[in-house]
């Protein structure tokens, strides 16, 4: 699970997008090839050796399925998941964004965290941006903003919903744009193949963004993977602390590992990740949503399956035993 296996959403969402079934109405890519794989039951991962069903979750590979038989996601963002080394690799589901969306998700075990120094940032993008407009002045090609903005999915006193995301970004930059430069923090650079998960490249923005990418603020977005109770150390880094925090308010989980005593507005990672997205196309790209990040919940939604079944045919041997223990006890 996740500190957003605790996360939430937007107040123009009721309960009757999760009520029963759960995730109905999705646009899913066929889950024959799952169903085939579930029928052969369990295969050796081909880098570590693990027994695993559908893929590896501790090397972020497909075992006994074929990259061309699952459906890929590209996203109008890139995802950054800081993952907390006690989190159980077999219950998170943040693997499932890595392996639907690789060129778009990147997976670090904390304390290993991108540098996401805001004014260092600002510094170089007012200087770019400078150089941008002077060179359009002698030329008619208009090149491309670089701007890169960072949000951390979170809840908390200071969490802003994904509608208000937009405009409170636009106040960050422009004060401080004209505010005094800080200090940047001295920060311990952790060598990324040692702790993260991540393809060639994925870490850098695209360069050949779309134009409704450019047109928004908003080009990262980090989320916290981590049991609840674990979120406080990764969520408090100094590393972090200059990110806007979004807060999802009303979205209901339907992960079959709940955490005990806490509400059901606590999301699995990967739920965090498809209803931000969700919520990002229609409040900040202002696109009416087709279905177009759905299938990152092609391995959630069939595993929900599969463990409802099992549940319920549980229950019902349950309560077979149950009846013939008090016909038994009656005779």
């Amino acid at each position: 699970m996740s500190g957003l296996d605790e996360g939430c959403s937007d107040p123009a969402h009721t309960h009757d997008e999760l009520s029963e079934p759960p995730l109905r109405g999705l646009k899913l890519a066929s889950h024959g090839v799952l169903e085939k794989v579930q029928q052969r039951g369990r295969s050796k991962c081909a880098k570590c050796g693990g027994s695993r069903m559908f893929f590896c979750y501790t090397c972020c590979l497909l075992v006994d399925v074929s990259l061309h038989e699952i459906p890929v996601v590209k996203l109008p963002v890139k995802i950054d998941i800081i993952k907390h080394p006690n989190e159980t690799d077999g219950k998170s589901t943040a693997v499932h964004a890595k392996i639907l969306a690789p060129s778009d998700v990147t997976i670090y075990t904390y304390p290993c965290i991108p540098d996401y120094d805001q004014d260092e940032v600002c510094s170089v993008l007012r200087f770019v941006e400078q150089l941008r407009l002077t060179m359009n002045r002698f030329s008619t090609t208009v090149l491309p903003s670089t701007t890169e903005q960072v949000v951390l999915v979170f809840p908390g006193p200071g969490a802003v919903t994904v509608q208000d995301m937009v405009q409170r970004l636009h106040e960050k930059t422009d004060s401080r744009s004209s505010g005094p430069r800080l200090k940047r923090r001295k920060l311990v650079n952790v060598p990324a193949d040692a702790h993260a998960t991540e393809d060639p490249g994925s870490g850098a923005p695209d360069e050949t963004k779309s134009s409704e990418s450019r047109a928004h603020p908003v080009q990262r977005v980090v989320f916290i993977d981590s049991t609840w109770n674990q979120t406080n150390k990764i969520s408090t880094d100094e590393r972090l602390q200059d990110l806007l925090q979004v807060e999802l308010r009303t979205r209901k989980t339907c992960f079959w590992r709940s955490q005990k005593g806490k509400p059901d507005t606590y999301l699995a990672t990967i739920e965090a990740i498809y209803y931000f997205l969700k919520d990002f196309h229609e409040q900040c790209l202002a696109q009416e949503y087709s279905g177009e990040y759905d299938n990152l919940l092609f391995f959630y939604s069939y595993l929900h399956t599969v463990v409802n079944k099992s549940k319920e045919a549980g229950k019902k041997e349950a309560e077979r035993r149950e009846k013939q223990r008090q016909t038994e006890a009656r005779l």
